[in-house]
């Protein structure tokens, strides 16, 4: 069985199983309403910029056993649509088992998906999500899935063959997208930006969301993962958005002229 060792534990967050529960117990409110969602877009940044937004998100929703995870490809390794179709993933304060069975219905049902481990070796828009869901769920399975250079049709069709294996599938499987905002530029320019985008995504428009971020030039890293999971959603019946949570890196460095945004977002 493959078991994927973490790439950044240490960096991204703490390496140690104390060291990252306590800081999941910092960043996880307790006692709130919990919604049920189809899918969500969560921030994948080091922890110390963008560990609030994630954790005030996934605490917000319930958390199902079956995950399936949408993250961009930053390395560029492996095939442009790649899944992992078995074995573990290893974090510090746990190990998650990949959900073979429905990984296999959504590679059956996509045309542009390769099985591929390469690519989810060294990526952290996956991994860095991980610890939050196993502190909210212990018996957590995923199906990893990383994405680049899709375009619209690539993304709508993606999005069919999740929403159509999930309703085969019959159990409950969350849709977890992977994305952070505006990379590198005033706290002023990110807020306008990211602002279309999340309009786009509140409006349920995976069409807006991939055309406003082309005409705008906004580096939203995981604008596919995200197009895909608004497809797979309004196809699986969703009917409302909302933002949980938005904030910059420069509210916790102080640094707002060159910052990355950060939004969490529930669609139901």
């Amino acid at each position: 069985m493959d078991i994927r060792k973490p790439a950044v534990a240490g960096s991204f967050y703490p390496g140690s199983r104390d060291s990252l529960n306590s800081e999941l117990e910092k960043l996880m409110p307790k006692e709130r309403d919990k919604k049920k969602a189809i899918g969500v877009i969560s921030p994948h940044a080091g922890y110390i910029y963008s560990g609030s937004v994630a954790g005030e998100l996934l605490s917000s929703v319930l958390i199902p056993k079956k995950i399936i995870l949408l993250g961009p490809n930053h390395t560029g390794l492996g095939s442009k649509a790649s899944i992992m179709l078995e074995g573990a993933w290893d974090l510090p304060n746990g190990t998650v088992g990949i959900d073979s069975k429905l990984a296999e219905k959504i590679l059956q049902n996509s045309e542009i998906l390769k099985a591929d481990v390469m690519a989810h070796l060294r990526e952290h828009s996956l991994e860095v999500q991980i610890p939050f869901l196993l502190h909210e769920r212990d018996d957590l399975e995923i199906v990893p899935v990383t994405l680049m250079g899709l375009g619209l049709n690539d993304c709508k069709n993606l999005g069919h063959a999740i929403a159509e294996a999930i309703k085969s599938y019959g159990e409950e499987v969350l849709i977890l997208a992977s994305s952070d905002m505006t990379h590198y530029e005033s706290q002023e320019s990110a807020n306008k930006k990211d602002k279309k985008a999340i309009e786009k995504v509140l409006e349920l428009d995976p069409h807006g969301l991939m055309d406003v971020v082309a005409e705008n030039n906004i580096t939203m890293c995981g604008v596919i993962p995200s197009t895909v999971m608004l497809f797979a959603a309004t196809e699986l019946g969703a009917k409302k958005a909302s933002l949980v949570r938005y904030a910059t890196s420069g509210d916790v460095s102080g640094d707002y002229d060159q910052v990355v945004g950060y939004a969490g977002m529930v669609v139901e």
